[in-house]
This record gives structure tokens, sequence and C-alpha cells, in this order.
């Protein structure tokens, strides 16, 4: 991940951080995997995952998201949308977003997602390919 925004009250700001870190995964059989991370999120005092704070566990929700599902593409190989099966936030676990929620974008060796929360933000988010 390169880059992600949330267009708030018109303006562009940061959604994971002035360093995001992720990655988006698809698969050919249609399955993806989306981990959006914020790299600055400090590290818990405790090495144990179920060991933070309320103010460590509440910063590491803030600072970022996993799910994962299957997509669907149209008839010219674009995606046309997908649905999550698992998130680490329970209130995606069975969305959908269609075409008209979430659009890709492939130039070149970069990736451009946006797509729009219940809520009506946009959200966009820039992927470099891996190899």
């Amino acid at each position: 991940m390169v880059s992600a925004t949330i267009e708030r009250e018109g303006e562009s700001v940061p959604v994971y951080g002035e360093r995001p870190s992720g990655m988006l995964v698809f698969t050919p059989n249609m399955h993806f995997v989306e981990v959006p991370t914020d790299a600055d999120v400090p590290r818990f005092a405790s090495d144990l995952r179920g060991g933070g704070t309320a103010e460590e566990n509440a910063a590491a929700m803030a600072g970022g998201i996993g799910f994962f599902g299957t997509y669907s593409v149209d008839s010219a190989g674009a995606i046309a949308g997908n649905r999550v099966v698992g998130s680490t936030f329970p209130n995606w676990i069975g969305s959908v977003r269609t075409g008209r929620d979430l659009q890709l974008r492939v130039e070149g060796e970069r990736m451009f997602e946006t797509f729009q929360r219940p809520d009506g933000t946009r959200v966009a988010i820039v992927f470099e390919r891996v190899r």
C-alpha cells in the first residue's frame, strides 16, 4: 500500500496515518484478502496479543483492518464487486460491495481502489505491485 486517504467534508486526510502499510491479494480462484494498517501504531507494552490495555487495543483497532472474501468480475474482466466472508471488524462480515461502491483501476504497476462507506465518505487507496 502506497497511500490511503478518506475524503471528509471536502478534505482528504490520511486514513491509516502518515505511513500506511498493507497488502491486497487476489487469487485466481476468485478470493481476496486485504489488510491495510497504520505503520505507526505503537507496540503493546505486553508481548501478549490479548494483553493490551484499553488504549492500546483502541489504537490497534483504529489503526488497521483485515478482511477477506470472494470477488467477481464482469465480462471485460474488471472487478464487479466483492463479498466479505471474514473481518477483524465484525460488522463487515457478510457485506457486499458492488461496482457502484467499489472501483479498482490499474495503471502500470499501481492499482487504485476507491470505495464509498455506508456513511457516504469515500476512501482512496493506492497499491503498488509486489513481485
